[in-house]
């Protein structure tokens, strides 16, 4: 099988190596599956890496990553290249074992196959000539890539390296492969917790901004054992579960469980995201919230009669989801992302999200004032916030949205008629502004500058003007 590696610099490669070069990996994979990227691991043979350097420095920046590990950073116009020497691994014998205990040595010698042996993937252990277009395909990925199925290139090899299982998830949904079973089997017993949480953040940030259903990912997460090992608030969900009446949804096996109503509902919301057109750092931040959203409910679970029935109640759960979310995001270190605050951001949506309910249910006498207390509460993301009520409702069924609902569009529209945005909640009157009148910085014009806003909340004043008239007459009264 032939087929044609073209990128902006692959000539460049070929004239300096020859029939030496080779695109790798995930590239070639891609390229069989009818998806060419311009993201392309190199891989050269017969060659030291002092040669290599010598031979790429007259045309761009290069950086020795490590000599033992055989890799190179190769930058040419704004571009950079991870380019590999034949490499060969064997695991640390540590008890524990961790993403990089491995000991790596760069071979120039080494037959190709014998790289693409010490892959994860069968689908991605194949390399590419640059020269010729030759495919080397040692271990069948081209039919695996057809039969759209994950297998391991080296079974034995596999527990190796931890990062491999949540691999396995996010190639599964990304790809939408199916996993072989016995990789199931074999990744029961791998220890994940030396993982970096770095490379966990990684994996699940694809899973869930690349995959077409991140339900897929999160689910082979659960059934590879990460879920257990990795998110133990998360894994709680998979044991609670919820009022069959009020949640009629229902895994394979007939479960009403507070993990499925959540992966449908993080499905729901990447749809809602693609459909809005949201960018990536908040299309991040919706799904982060919609997959930690209940994650109160197991500690706050009870049985009450109501309505002639038992029911299952989980009230509070969104304030307990709240306080749980804060605390995983610390344990996980997720603090911004692309400058996006995360942090600040996911559990203020977790804790509000129910609040919109309100507004819909008492949508007839409910004023502006509702409209901006909620807007500065959650820092003026009223979208996200309505996108997320979204998806939670959305989440109690099995087929996909095809547009927001009748609840969603009417929130957005009232916040648009009454003026109500990130914009028109911000503080009126500001620190300086006391100042001129005479204010001292400190505890009182702090409770000055709350009362003010309050009342700007309040709809008691919408200009700066108004607001000043305002602040005179608190003043004012706190003199006497």
């Amino acid at each position: 099988m032939k087929l044609k590696a073209s990128f902006r610099d692959s000539d460049l490669f070929i004239r300096l190596f020859d029939g030496d070069v080779y695109a790798v990996g995930g590239c070639v994979r891609d390229l069989v599956m009818g998806t060419p990227s311009e993201d392309v691991d190199i891989l050269i043979v017969h060659h030291s890496l002092e040669d290599i350097i010598q031979k790429l420095s007259p045309h761009g920046k290069v950086d020795l990553v490590g000599k033992s590990f055989g890799i190179i950073k190769f930058t040419i116009n704004g571009k950079t290249y991870d380019i590999a020497l034949p490499r060969k691994d064997a695991p640390s014998q540590a008890r524990v074992r961790g993403h990089k205990d491995f000991l790596i040595s760069a071979d120039p010698s080494l037959p190709i196959e014998k790289d693409l042996e010490r892959r994860d993937f069968r689908c991605n252990s194949m390399a590419l000539r640059l020269l010729d277009g030759r495919l080397i395909d040692p271990f069948d990925g081209v039919n695996d890539i057809r039969a759209r199925i994950i297998r391991l290139t080296n079974p034995n090899a596999f527990p190796d390296d931890p990062l491999r299982v949540l691999r396995v998830a996010r190639f599964s949904s990304v790809l939408e492969f199916f996993v072989e079973p016995t990789i199931y089997e074999a990744s029961r017993e791998i220890d994940l917790r030396s993982l970096s949480v770095e490379r966990i953040n990684e994996e699940l940030f694809k899973i869930l901004l690349l995959s077409p259903r991140p339900s897929t990912g999160l689910e082979e997460l659960f059934q590879l054992g990460a879920l257990r090992q990795l998110f133990p608030e998360l894994y709680r969900l998979t044991l609670s579960v919820q009022d069959a009446i009020f949640h009629p949804e229902k895994d394979a096996c007939g479960h009403h469980t507070v993990w499925h109503h959540t992966v449908l509902t993080v499905d729901q919301a990447n749809v809602i995201a693609n459909l809005t057109g949201l960018g990536q750092e908040r299309k991040l931040c919706l799904l982060l919230a919609a997959l930690y959203h209940d994650v109160g409910k197991p500690v706050t679970a009870q049985w009450e009669f109501k309505k002639g029935r038992m029911v299952i109640t989980n009230n509070g759960h969104d304030l307990a989801s709240e306080r749980i979310a804060r605390k995983a995001l610390a344990r996980m270190r997720i603090f911004s992302w692309n400058g996006y605050n995360l942090r600040k951001m996911i559990p203020l949506l977790i804790r509000t999200h129910h609040r919109l309910s309100e507004l819909w249910q008492n949508r007839a006498a409910v004023t502006k004032k509702a409209f901006n207390r909620l807007a500065a509460e959650t820092g003026g993301e009223i979208e996200l916030l309505v996108y997320l009520d979204a998806a939670d409702r959305a989440g109690r069924k099995e087929s996909l949205v095809k547009s927001l609902d009748r609840q969603s569009r009417w929130l957005l529209r009232r916040f648009e008629e009454l003026n109500v945005s990130r914009e028109t909640i911000k503080p009126l009157v500001m620190g300086r502004d006391l100042i001129k009148m005479g204010v001292e910085p400190g505890p009182r014009m702090g409770k000055i500058l709350k009362r003010l806003y309050e009342l700007q909340l309040d709809n008691v004043f919408e200009t700066k003007a108004q607001g000043l008239k305002a602040a005179e007459k608190l003043v004012k009264r706190k003199k006497r």
